[in-house]
């Protein structure tokens, strides 16, 4: 077989094991520095993956190596390669370039590498770079990859604030993206990606402290985004507007945005079957999911963290939690909305418990008053001590009655004399007590008999209360029946 001259012993094994796709082994870990029997050129890599090298019929062609140092810039920029490359424990002296590459199975597992450039990458296969340690950005914009990605085992460094450690942008995936055991500093990108098989991102840690750690706004996930089973960020998970066709796990997460005044997780507006908010600690920093739409959502109150934004979601199911808890939950927004009360009384009403929906509701207006002007305020609260905002009839009733108790007590012991003294007219403590409070003369007893004394401030308050409490149980119950 023809080898091209000024090869060395390691290219030339090399170059006469890439027509059987037999692995070449220099060694079993990358090395640390350039031995000399374990260096191999990148362009030598390069010419046999772009066809430089034979074939044996009825043998598949590939470049297989183990152990090498690659010296140069392995470059493969805007190539068509129709070979496999798998490089296992390597040490890339430069950052290998496939941008706008159209290849097979591309694998750099257990490798060091300063980088990786996929801007424009479309593998036919998977795209492998698990155990790696790459020290610089991996960079996979517009990259379509119809195998699935795995970055499992990974450390994955960028110590420049500016630029993100993943770097991607409408990046598709059509088996599944698979991160998992891996630390990543510097940050993940993945806007507008689409992931048709997944994302799984067991038992990572993602550390960009007081920045975004994961920034996976329009995300499109089909099937489950497992951030769980360990899975750590330290910095924002941004999750806005992306839409999960499935489950969207962070079961035994730990989110910590290592600021409390930023978003542990952002995922206002977000699409998902359902969501498991379920972390193995309280998160810490704040927590958006306005205007989402979920089926399903589980979560755990010890969990919860301080500050909570729900105004706008919506959802269908919600898991099992105490009531007290459930209003705590609603309350936890520092600006007062509507909607999150109206939907958590909507889901109490919609699985039976009427009496918890009228308890919400009365929660609402108590949340709502204490942002009412001083004036509102009080007939908020007169609202509420009267009628309990309709919500409480009975206490309208409890009222009028210990004030007929009261006044039917007073008038007995200090009799109103008669008006018309010459008529005689029979007086009742009772029903005079009665006439007073309702607003409307009823029994005749209020014309016939003026108080006396002291008892005459009595009258008066007894008419003002009634005339309260009617106008307060009229505004209740007009409240109630009203549509929302």
């Amino acid at each position: 077989m023809t080898q091209p001259p000024g090869l060395n012993d390691a290219e030339r094994r090399l170059w006469a094991a890439f027509p059987t796709g037999t692995e070449v082994v220099l060694g079993d870990d990358p090395p640390a520095g350039p031995l000399p029997e374990r260096i191999v050129r990148a362009e030598v890599i390069a010419k046999l993956l772009l066809g430089a090298g034979e074939s044996v019929p009825g043998r598949v062609p590939a470049v297989r190596l183990r152990g090498a140092y690659v010296t140069g810039r392995l470059s493969l920029a805007g190539g068509n390669v129709g070979h496999e490359l798998k490089l296992s424990h390597c040490r890339l002296v430069e950052q290998p370039d496939f941008s706008n590459c159209q290849t097979r199975q591309l694998r750099l597992s257990h490798c060091r590498m300063p980088g990786f450039d996929g801007g424009g990458l479309r593998v036919d296969g998977y795209l492998s770079l698990s155990g790696s340690r790459i020290e610089g950005q991996v960079r996979l914009t517009r990259a379509q990859i119809s195998g699935g990605l795995r970055m499992n085992a990974v450390t994955l460094i960028e110590e420049d604030p500016d630029r993100w450690a993943f770097y991607s942008g409408s990046m598709v995936v059509e088996v599944g993206c698979f991160v998992e055991h891996s630390e990543i500093v510097g940050g993940m990108r993945l806007t507008g990606a689409r992931l048709n098989g997944g994302l799984f991102m067991y038992g990572t840690t993602l550390r960009n402290p007081g920045r975004i750690a994961l920034q996976a706004q329009n995300m499109i996930v089909e099937d489950t985004a497992e951030f769980s089973r360990g899975f750590t960020a330290i910095g924002t998970v941004r999750l806005r507007s992306a839409r999960v066709n499935g489950i969207l796990s962070f079961d035994g997460a730990s989110l910590d945005s290592a600021d409390p005044r930023r978003m542990a997780l952002h995922a206002s507006h977000l699409q998902a079957d359902e969501l498991l908010l379920l972390p193995r600690e309280k998160i810490k920093g704040r927590v958006s999911l306005s205007y989402s739409r979920i089926a399903l959502v589980r979560d755990r109150p010890e969990t919860w963290p301080d500050e909570l934004y729900l105004n706008g979601l919506g959802y269908e199911t919600l898991g099992d939690a105490p009531f007290k808890d459930r209003l705590s939950w609603v309350s936890r927004d520092p600006q007062f909305h509507l909607q999150p009360y109206e939907q958590l009384a909507a889901n109490y009403h919609a699985t039976g418990h009427d009496d918890l929906a009228r308890k919400v509701q009365l929660a609402k207006l108590r949340a709502r008053r204490r942002r009412l002007h001083p004036v509102g305020r009080t007939w908020s609260l007169l609202l509420d001590w009267t009628v309990g905002y309709g919500y409480r009839p009975w206490l309208a009733f409890a009222w009028f009655g210990a004030l007929v108790a009261f006044g039917t007590v007073v008038f007995s012991l200090r009799e109103p004399r008669a008006i018309k003294r010459d008529e005689h007219p029979v007086f009742h403590a009772f029903a005079y007590t009665l006439d007073l409070l309702i607003p409307i003369d009823t029994f005749g007893q209020q014309q016939a008999f003026d108080p006396v004394g002291w008892s005459r401030w009595v009258a008066y308050a007894l008419i003002a209360t009634g005339w309260v409490l009617a106008t307060a149980l009229i505004a209740g119950v007009t409240r109630v029946l009203r549509p929302n």
